[in-house]
């Protein structure tokens, strides 16, 4: 799982539904972009409110603003942020840290803040579909 609750927030017996299989609409075909558009749309958003990071940072703004119910591994958001760079979304540049260490920083793109406009509709649309089921069911 690329997005996971923290422990403490599962239910016993709870089946995880990956994201993809109930946003319709929301696959991309970009070749090797990641499938799952939960990681796109939260890196996007962080890097396009907060400006260039790393991709420490993007983790910990991410698990921060969700309060600590949204975690991403490393082994997920390094390859979707390469990716994404492939693509035009963001761009990546190396700095040197004021400690001396060398970073690779992202950034969001006008193509990046097209598709977070785009994925925003999206999950918007999800969200009202979802909260029409709840309450009407």
């Amino acid at each position: 799982q690329v997005v996971t609750p923290p422990d403490s927030a599962r239910l016993d017996g709870a089946v995880n539904i990956p994201v993809q299989s109930i946003c319709a609409g929301a696959q991309l075909d970009h070749g090797n972009l990641p499938r799952d558009p939960v990681v796109q749309s939260l890196v996007l958003t962080v890097l396009a409110r907060r400006g260039s990071m790393h991709g420490y940072g993007i983790a910990t703004a991410i698990r921060e603003l969700s309060e600590e119910m949204l975690r991403i591994d490393e082994g997920s958001l390094y390859p979707a942020l390469h990716r994404m760079d492939e693509v035009g979304w963001i761009t990546a540049a190396w700095v040197t840290t004021e400690a001396g260490r060398r970073a690779r920083t992202y950034k969001v793109t006008a193509a990046g803040r097209r598709q977070l406009a785009a994925e925003t509709e999206r999950w918007t649309t999800l969200a009202s579909g979802v909260a029409l089921v709840l309450r009407h069911a």
